[in-house]
């Protein structure tokens, strides 16, 4: 064996093995042999153990054993079916998949048809969409399966043809002769379909061969998305599925025990119905209303008089948790010899919102239930939904929707269950959307954290690097997709600590010859005290902002420039590679005015290696903007990103992810907050948390995909978040000449919106739109 055949993970092509099934036309499917190394567990360092096994290889592997349930259906027209085992929530892996097809095929990309699969609870663990894992889990399958698809086809064509299979050539879905004879793919599905399962040892194109992975492709779905055409939850059309919606209590998770004014909101126009909703583990509750038109609802909410119970954590407020979170601190190693550089850094509650509010259609009647929304762990919502309204399972449909943005937010099936309950309650089908204003103060939100950092150094060396990260409790309990794992973290008290354990300890590293290295989290609360989900990047943005920012302070205690500090001790060289890339790029230690300045920072993460240069404006005259209703602060004005992936099958969607990255980054260093106030979040809309606005957009983004360098898919949908949080932190610490401690840095100053009331929970819908466009 050569080691160009061995991958990351010990997983050799003559381990990969497809197969034909049984089928009216040509169906494949991919099948690996033996699937790991054994020496994976003795492999696993001490004080690093995610340089040698992260958490996308527990994804990948946990998805490998129900592989071969997957298949590529070749059509009777010639063109392939695929159904992805995961949720397209704008990421582009409908795209990346078919891409991977169509190469592996010989056909035109317009000819691979990807759609979304309903929950298939054979899959077990391979219907989990998270940690930016998709195509790194089924790059190699789909390979497998289209090459074996293919392969069939083209032994079919031979039989035709009377040639031997190697002289044939495919080019867009025909096979051709040496003599110019062809036959399509449409000729050959049925001759080439097997009554009987078959193994088959499929041939790979070499990368020398492939002319659509890595290469700039526009979005499959592209031209629906721009002309309305593509269907959210929200777009369909189920039978008497009327809109409903929550009225929610004034503080998190509080109860809904009774209506005042019951038979006047019931009486009002298009109300059909008005029920109360009771609290469970997996229904916030409050009192529903069904009506005829959003409208309506939001109209009836707002009338409603309701006497509520109060939530776990009224009363509280930023400084309780924080008092919380410092209390519970983990102490840090026995300081050694030399220089020591300490700083704890906090990080507020940040919404976890995306574009699409919660939505989900449910009809529940008659023993059986029928639910449409964005999953991302669609089996685990199937099971939990049946198991939760005493329907067989075998009478409960689930089906994944597009989804409008996910943050993280859709491993959360917290619409499908409200939904479903509801409608079961009302005997009624329900459109149910949350407000804007419900998503903000009741949705999941990124947990509060602290992380304090030491670094010990001596003699040009660096000795120990500490840090201790303390944080409520991030709540995995609906992410894992699998029953009994969601059961197991669900128990009382357990507060999901081996979850969240596993996920720190496999994704926070610290990229550099730093000694001996410890880092330790502890969480505070059961995870279900606040409404918290792994928002985007889980725990990288903040340990990695507040490790990149104490190198800086390294840097600047050893005499040395943050750069050429960072080259002389990263550990990687694909780290090495990209910093040296954007260091270039980015023209780093270029001459800039007073107020402004640059900042560096990379990441290692999802099989990848990145880094970022931002350069910030911090002068008066661009943080006292005068904008209205809106935080103008510190002005980022370029960013330079450099990422590698491994082998990035899309340029233009991984750019459009690293974009998307970093403005997630911006946002949350300098403006993106929530702030608890006696038990709820005062912020109730976009408008209040002040995410990256077109006024705060970089005029100059430059997005730079390294060549491929292992050959394999890795992550792309979560990784521009924590390089670009701490490039933009690093930036303003050197700008302003102090290190920030608290993000985003603008939640201790002046509020800067009007709260809107808690009751009624929603505002009124705006009705200045005109008057605002002008």
């Amino acid at each position: 064996m050569t080691a160009g055949e061995v991958g990351e993970r010990g997983i050799t092509r003559r381990r990969m093995v497809g197969y034909l099934i049984a089928a009216p036309t040509v169906v494949a499917a991919a099948r690996f042999g033996l699937v790991t190394e054994q020496a994976k567990a003795a492999g696993i360092p001490t004080v690093q153990p995610v340089d040698h096994y992260d958490l996308s290889d527990i994804l990948t592997e946990a998805a490998l054993p129900t592989m071969p349930l997957l298949k590529v259906t070749v059509n009777s027209d010639g063109s392939a079916s695929f159904e992805l085992p995961r949720a397209e929530v704008g990421q582009g892996i409908t795209t990346a998949s078919a891409m991977t097809i169509a190469d592996e095929m010989d056909l035109p990309l317009d000819r691979v048809h990807v759609t979304l699969a309903d929950a298939r609870p054979e899959l077990v663990w391979n219907q989990l969409t998270g940690g930016s894992n998709s195509m790194h889990a089924l790059y190699e399958p789909l390979r497998v399966a289209a090459a074996v698809a293919r392969g069939q086809l083209v032994q079919a064509a031979a039989d035709e043809l009377n040639v031997l299979a190697p002289q044939l050539s495919v080019k867009s879905g025909v096979v051709t002769a040496p003599d110019g004879r062809s036959l399509s793919f449409a000729d050959l599905t049925q001759k080439a379909a097997v009554s009987k399962a078959t193994a088959v040892t499929p041939k790979l194109k070499a990368a020398s061969a492939q002319t659509i992975v890595g290469t700039e492709q526009r979005r499959v779905d592209a031209l629906a998305a721009v002309t309305g055409r593509k269907q959210f939850a929200m777009d369909l059309q189920v039978p008497d599925a009327l809109p409903t919606m929550l009225c929610r209590p004034p503080t998190i998770n509080g109860r809904a025990l009774a209506v005042h004014n019951l038979s006047a909101v019931k009486a009002m126009p298009g109300v059909t119905d008005v029920a109360i909703v009771e609290h469970n583990q997996f229904v916030q509750g409050g009192v529903a209303v069904r009506a005829k038109t959003f409208g309506q609802c939001i109209d009836a909410v707002r009338a409603l008089e309701v006497k509520w119970a109060p939530g776990p954590v009224d009363g509280k407020s930023d400084a309780d948790v924080l008092a919380d979170l410092e209390k519970n601190e983990l102490p840090l190693t026995p300081k050694l010899p030399g220089t020591t550089i300490e700083e704890v850094f906090t990080f507020h509650f940040r919404p976890g919102d995306p574009l699409e509010t919660n939505c989900a259609v449910a009809d529940v009647r008659g023993g059986s239930a029928e639910i449409w929304s964005s999953l991302k762990s669609p089996i685990w919502a199937k099971e939990q939904i049946a198991a939760s309204l005493g329907i067989p399972l075998d009478r409960t449909t689930v089906h994944v929707v597009e989804g409008g943005g996910s943050f993280g937010r859709h491993l959360f099936c917290d619409a499908a269950f409200e939904a479903a309950w509801i409608s079961k309650q009302l005997g009624k089908p329900v459109k149910l959307m949350w407000h804007r204003t419900d998503s903000f103060r009741h949705g999941r939100a990124h947990p509060m954290a602290t992380s304090r950092v030491r670094i010990t150094h001596a003699g040009g060396n660096v000795l120990a690097y500490d840090q201790r990260h303390t944080s409520v409790a991030t709540d995995f309990t609906q992410g894992i997709g699998e029953l009994l794992s969601s059961m197991d973290q669900s128990l009382p008290k357990q507060n999901s600590l081996q979850f969240s354990q596993t996920v720190f300890m496999l994704t926070a590293n610290v990229p550099y010859n730093f000694g001996s290295v410890s880092q330790l989290l502890n969480e505070i609360y059961d995870f279900n005290t606040f409404n918290t989900s792994s928002v985007r990047n889980v725990y990288s943005p903040n340990v990695t902002t507040a490790t990149e920012l104490m190198v800086d302070r390294l840097a600047q205690s050893m005499g040395k420039d943050p750069l050429a500090l960072r080259r002389e001790f990263v550990r990687d060289e694909r780290l090495a590679a990209v910093l040296d890339k954007v260091a270039s790029a980015g023209s780093w230690g270029r001459p800039m005015p007073p107020g402004t300045a640059q900042g560096v920072a990379i990441h290692k993460e999802y099989k990848g290696a990145s880094a970022c240069i931002a350069e910030i404006d911090c002068r008066p005259e661009t943080v006292n903007r005068k904008v209205r209703d809106g935080y103008t602060g510190p002005r980022v004005t370029r960013v330079v990103f450099v990422v590698d992936v491994g082998l990035p099958i899309n340029p233009l969607g991984l750019r459009a992810q690293m974009m998307g990255g970093i403005m997630d980054g911006i946002a949350q260093v300098l403006s993106y907050g929530l702030h608890l106030e006696k038990g709820a979040y005062l912020e109730g809309s976009w408008d209040n948390a002040f995410y990256t606005r077109q006024w705060n957009v970089p005029p100059e983004v430059d997005v730079i995909v390294m060549p491929p360098t292992t050959g394999k898919a890795g992550g792309a949908g979560e990784f521009g978040v924590g390089t670009s949080m701490a490039a933009v932190a690093c930036a303003y610490a050197r700008a302003t000449g102090r290190t920030p401690t608290s993000f985003p840095v603008n939640h201790d100053g002046p509020l800067g919106f009007e709260p809107y009331p808690t009751s009624p929970p929603i505002p009124q819908s705006p009705t200045n739109d005109l008057e605002l466009a002008g």
